[in-house]
């Protein structure tokens, strides 16, 4: 597999060969592509109950959707689901591996802690952005913010995911 760098980005997106909305060329960087974060965040409830970590579980039993305006306020410790603004589709042939920008993580902010793969094939699919406060002190994040980067790559034969989370739209 090779990494796609930013000639190869800008021709498979002016192709459409590569989706992302809304697309900025600005974005594109040598070898990577970076995306904006939404304004909607899963929280977890407080929960005094046990939640089985099986294969059937469902995240969505311990949390809600909240959409903010100005900021979300990450407390130390906490974790929460962000998303990400643009839409990403990609053909059969590519994956894509979402990272955390280092500026962020210097100042506690783990943005995507784990399932940072991107699947070839995936359609129309705002990328949930698993988000931790490693850090001592509550972090205002805002919405619009660069918050990451996605890597695309070429993959050795076609697939095509067509999991649960094919078109997701909220975190």
């Amino acid at each position: 597999m090779a990494v796609l760098t930013r000639p190869e980005l800008l021709r498979r997106i002016e192709a459409g060969e590569i989706g992302i909305d809304p697309f900025d060329p600005e974005c594109v960087g040598p070898a990577s592509i970076d995306l904006h974060l939404g304004n909607q965040f899963r929280v977890f409830r407080t929960i005094h109950n046990i939640f089985h970590v099986t294969d059937d579980a469902d995240h969505r039993e311990v949390t809600d959707v909240v959409e903010v305006g100005d900021y979300f306020l990450l407390l130390p410790g906490h974790a929460v689901h962000g998303v990400t603004r643009e839409r990403i589709t990609l053909p059969d042939n590519i994956c894509g591996w979402i990272q955390g920008r280092s500026r962020f993580a210097r100042v506690g902010l783990m943005v995507h802690v784990t399932a940072n793969f991107m699947q070839p094939g995936i359609s129309d699919a705002k990328q949930v952005l698993e988000m931790n406060n490693a850090g001592p002190m509550p972090l205002a994040v805002h919405p619009g913010t660069t918050i990451c980067q996605i890597i695309l790559e070429e993959c050795i034969g076609n697939a095509h995911y067509n999991g649960r989370f094919q078109a997701q739209q909220e975190p």
